[in-house]
This record gives structure tokens, sequence and C-alpha cells, in this order.
């Protein structure tokens, strides 16, 4: 039977010549409803269901999300962060639940009233769906936990705990893949097969960037550096502070502020020294006195060490040593070598700026001077230089 909107016009006719004071649009309009619902409620009422199972799938959107909101302001004021980071994940993976799961029970309500083929695959995507949310809340859980211990506990190691994270996203990453293959009707046992097969192959088209995941990870293994350090290297013009540590590079932030991005290769290769992680500072200076003040090297190196030993900044448990070593050309040079107690760049070259003036004033102390390069000319008697010139002497 073919239904039809059409009002036969004697019914219209009928209707609007049937009251004076009716106006004849709203009778048609009044007419064209009365239809519209004798249809979906008597002949295709699977309609109206569905869209009650929609309207009914955002209230309880709508709902969850209101209710979630104030659990969360009220989890805000407890002492543990843990649940506010639970119920944050949670908003936005449930909501999607939530209308999947209503919008595949309004499909399945037309798909059995029509028999449309197209709906079959509705319950085949809302459990791959359902899975990809799941996945979703495990990603942002990790992620907010990540975000939480970097912000609470200064001690953690940044680069172990960026590691962690990233390995457990990939394997909840890999899950979801692999559980979603199987619900789509893959065998996952053809799948590995396939994919270790594949992986020789792309294990040497990717050979360079297979290389850079496993420097990255023995990088998070071995811990050479963490972000924030200082590093350089002597094999290579590498030379700054450690902005990011990748799967594939590492970002270095140099001194003229240029961003520097090294390959996680090159790190298994060459030599990388991390002056962050020094103990000490080491000061090791040479001063030359005049031979002129030969007798008073014994006082100012004797002084000089005293002073070093009382210095505030100065580490006097590590070596330190004030000796007079040569004699140069224009001098008679004693040297110091001793520790800061600090690691901070700026910080030991101030305390070494200290060193050296308190020992230049020791030196001034004891009325001696400090060497300057000097060349003595002695020149021959007069008559040799009558008789060859300026030359002979």
């Amino acid at each position: 039977m073919i239904y039809t909107n059409a009002i036969p016009s004697a019914r219209i006719s009928r209707l609007i010549w049937s009251s004076d004071y009716e106006n004849p649009i709203d009778v048609f309009m009044k007419a064209t409803l009365n239809d519209s619902l004798d249809f979906i409620l008597k002949d295709h009422n699977y309609i109206l269901q569905a869209f009650l199972v929609i309207l009914l799938a955002l209230f309880a959107n709508y709902l969850q999300k209101k209710v979630l909101s104030r659990l969360l302001i009220k989890l805000e004021k407890t002492q543990t962060k843990w649940d506010d980071i639970l119920i944050s994940a949670l908003q936005k993976p449930i909501s999607l639940i939530i209308l999947v799961a209503g919008i595949s029970f309004a499909a399945e309500i037309i798909q059995k009233a029509t028999g449309a083929m197209i709906f079959d695959a509705v319950y085949t995507l809302r459990d791959a769906t359902i899975i990809g949310a799941l996945a979703w809340f495990f990603v942002r859980l990790i992620h907010r936990g990540e975000q939480k211990l970097l912000k609470d506990d200064n001690e953690i190691d940044q680069t172990t705990l960026d590691a962690i994270a990233k390995l457990l996203r990939i394997s909840v990453v890999i899950t979801a893949i692999l559980v979603t293959l199987q619900t789509l009707g893959y065998s996952i046992s053809g799948v590995l097969a396939f994919g270790g097969i594949s992986g020789v192959a792309v294990g040497f088209a990717a050979k360079d960037l297979l290389a850079n995941f496993f420097g990255g990870l023995i990088i998070y293994l071995d811990r050479p550096f963490a972000v924030g350090d200082w590093v350089r290297s002597p094999d290579r013009e590498i030379e700054g502070t450690i902005e990011k540590i990748g799967w594939r590079v590492t970002r270095i932030r140099t001194f003229d502020k240029r961003p520097l991005y090294i390959p996680n290769s090159v790190f298994t290769t060459i030599a990388v020294e991390n002056p962050t992680r020094m103990l000490n500072r080491r000061i090791k200076e040479s001063f030359g006195l005049r031979y002129d003040d030969a007798s008073k090297m014994e006082t100012i190196t004797r002084k000089v060490k005293e002073m070093l030993q009382n210095h505030p900044e100065i580490d006097s448990t590590k070596t330190l040593i004030v000796n007079f070593n040569a004699f140069a050309p224009s001098s008679m040079d004693f040297f110091i070598y001793t520790f800061t107690k600090t690691t901070d760049w700026i910080r030991f070259h101030e305390i070494k700026e200290d060193v050296l003036l308190k020992v230049l004033k020791v030196v001034e102390d004891e009325g001696a001077e400090m060497a300057f390069p000097t060349s003595t000319i002695l020149l021959g008697d007069e008559e040799l230089l009558k008789k060859f010139g300026p030359q002979a002497g």
C-alpha cells in the first residue's frame, strides 16, 4: 500500500469553510500535522521509538555531566587527588559511550522494523567504538597521572616517568587495536604472523628510525642525562640544556637559544659530559711573582692557603693545593687548586672572582707585585757600538 500525505481537496474545502473564524492556513497546518502524527504513530511508530531512545541518551549524557561535575567539585576538596584524576579522565569517554549506545539502540529498532541491511554493521561499530572509548579513558588517566606526579613530587625523575607513561600509552593503544581487530572478525594470530613477516622488511627499510628508537630506549634506561641538564660532547659541537627526550630525537637548547635536534642513535656513539651532575666546581689558576719578591713566596703561598681553607664557599674536604711550582722566564709561578661547594655556573664565577681578588690582596699586603712579561737587553761597550753600529748589540 502506498501512503501519501496529500489531503483530499474536498476535505480541505470542508475544513476551510467549516468555520468563519479560523484562518485557512491554520486549518491546513493542523490537518497536515494530524496526518503526519497518524503516519508516525500508526504505520511507522518505530520512528518515534528511535527518536525517544536518542532523546533519552541525550538526557542521560546531560545528567551524567552534571553529576560528574558536582562530584569533581566535591572531590577537589579531599586530600587525595587520584579520585579527581579518575573522574576527570572518565568525563569525555563516558559521554561517547552513552551517545554511541543510544544511537546503536535506535538503529537496532529501525533495522528490526525495516529490515535494512545497512544497519547490520551497527553492532560491530558499537563494540569497536566502546573499545576505543575505554582506551581513550586509560590514555587520559595515564596522562593526568603523569602530570600529577611531576607536579607533586619534585624528586621523581622526569625522564623515567615520561618513558613509563609512553610505554603504558603504547600498550593501551596496541591492546585496543588488537581487540578491535578481533571484534571486526580478524584473527589476531594471523595478524601477528603477518606482522612478524612484515616486521623484518620494515626493519631493513627503517633501520635508522629503529636505531633512533633504541637509542632513546637506552637513554631512558641508562639515564646519562635528564630534562633540564646541561650537557656537552667533546666529540661533537654539542652543548646546551636538554629540553625534551623523544623516541626519535632529543631537543637541546644551546646557550645562544638555538634549538638543536639530535637523533638518539648519535648518543650511543659519542662521549657526553653532564656538568649538571658535578659534585663541585674546580678553581685552577696560576700566578706569577717578580723575581725581586722571591723571599716573600713562602709567606704568600701559606697565607693564600689559609685564606682558601677559611673561605665559606670553598669545600675544604676536597683537594686543596697552593704551591710554588715553576721558574718562568719573567716570573716565579705558584698555583691554586681547589673546589667550590656550589655547582651553579653563575655562582661559581662569583666565588672565583672573590678568590682571585683575595689572592691579589695577599700579594699586595706582603709588599710584592705580580710579574708581567719583560725582556732585558744588554748593550756592548761604546767602542763596539761605534765600530759595528747598533747591530753589534
